[in-house]
């Protein structure tokens, strides 16, 4: 079977809303009737070459100038056309779109009607890629489980799942395991060696009396379960105050979204360490010189270790039980609504024990 080609337009739009983040990548797979993988690549793609449209300079000679002129007034009695066959087609739902399209259309041409529909043009000729709601059931179920117990690796958390009455195989487990981005915390030899080219930094919090605010931040991502698939939140929180820097929410686990928090915490303060897990995100070249060059040093987990990131697995299991488990989000943009008070009420209302029953804000700000 041919691989179908799609056109740079396509791509460009795909990819846009996907760095939107208002659907999960599951839901704008089904959408366009584009593999997930190729949707993620095509996210990556842009977001990593998006600063160097904005860095080159492009000139403009008269020639190109005049033909802009002639070509908008060209488009003028095109655009009055179209305007007057998308007035029929108002008020409209998704589901309804593709019934829209008119192929015989004597001067809007299908693609343009797409277009002016919002409506992807594969969708009219390929059968979207299902998403695979047993998958979607498995992960929800190890989130939980792991929330509970994180304690638990792959082997334990199969051995939980078949009494669960859900027979899968280990290795199943351990896929869905690594595409959420969790890994069991417990003490084990030091059996991993660090990937071509990245750098390894120590653990420096061992023995280190915490005892103010910016003294010592951290971060991790966690998954969150959604109906039509999942996405990644990743929060930055001071260690001695455990208040919430700031949080971020993404469709795909990757650099930006984490350096979007980095960014948004430091615009409050500077730590003297900044402590994370070993994943490419936190060892990246991008997100540990944006530290560097601030003189902030970088604490790293032991692979697997436990407790070293311990107040951050704090916050995940109260974040899911004391929020997302309830509110079950049908959509990002609720997930994005509901965790921006929950994290609002975190930082100024939660009373916390270890804080002598202040809230975060209090202790984080001396008030």
């Amino acid at each position: 079977m041919q691989r179908k080609q799609h056109s740079a337009e396509f791509k460009a739009k795909v990819a846009l809303e996907a760095i939107k983040g208002l659907k999960t990548i599951n839901e704008l797979s089904s959408e366009y009737g584009v593999h997930p993988t190729q949707i993620n690549q095509w996210k990556k793609q842009a977001l990593d070459e998006l600063p160097g449209i904005f860095s080159s300079r492009r000139a403009h000679n008269q020639k190109e100038q005049e033909d802009l002129t002639a070509n908008l007034y060209q488009q003028i009695g095109q655009l009055k056309v179209e305007l007057d066959w998308l007035k029929k087609k108002l008020d409209n739902s998704i589901a309804n779109k593709r019934s829209l399209v008119e192929p015989e259309h004597a001067a809007i041409s299908v693609s343009r009607q797409c277009e002016l529909l919002d409506l992807a043009r594969s969708t009219l000729y390929y059968k979207p890629v299902a998403v695979d709601p047993y998958e979607l059931h498995l992960m929800n179920l190890i989130d939980q489980q792991f929330t509970a117990t994180p304690f638990y690796g792959i082997r334990r958390m199969s051995a939980w799942l078949r009494t669960q009455g859900e027979v899968v195989n280990h290795k199943r487990v351990a896929r869905l395991m690594r595409q959420m981005g969790i890994e069991a915390i417990y003490p084990r030899p030091k059996t991993s060696h660090p990937g071509d080219n990245v750098r390894r930094y120590p653990y420096l919090l061992k023995g280190l009396v915490i005892d103010a605010p910016n003294l010592v931040w951290s971060t991790d991502i966690t998954y969150l379960r959604l109906p039509g698939g999942f996405i990644y939140l990743v929060a930055v929180m001071d260690w001695f105050s455990r208040y919430v820097l700031s949080w971020e929410v993404s469709n795909t686990m990757d650099i930006h979204f984490c350096l979007s928090a980095l960014e948004s915490a430091l615009q409050q303060g500077q730590p003297q360490i900044f402590n994370s897990d070993q994943g490419s995100q936190f060892t990246s070249e991008a997100f540990t010189s944006y530290l560097e060059r601030r003189n902030i040093r970088i604490s790293q987990d032991g692979k697997g270790r436990a407790f070293d990131n311990i107040f951050v697995e704090r916050l995940w299991r109260s974040v899911k039980y004391e929020e997302v488990y309830i509110k079950d989000y049908s959509t990002v943009a609720v997930a994005i609504q509901s965790l921006g008070k929950y994290f609002e009420f975190y930082n100024h209302q939660r009373l916390h024990q270890a804080l002598n029953y202040q809230v975060p804000a209090a202790v984080h700000f001396r008030q």
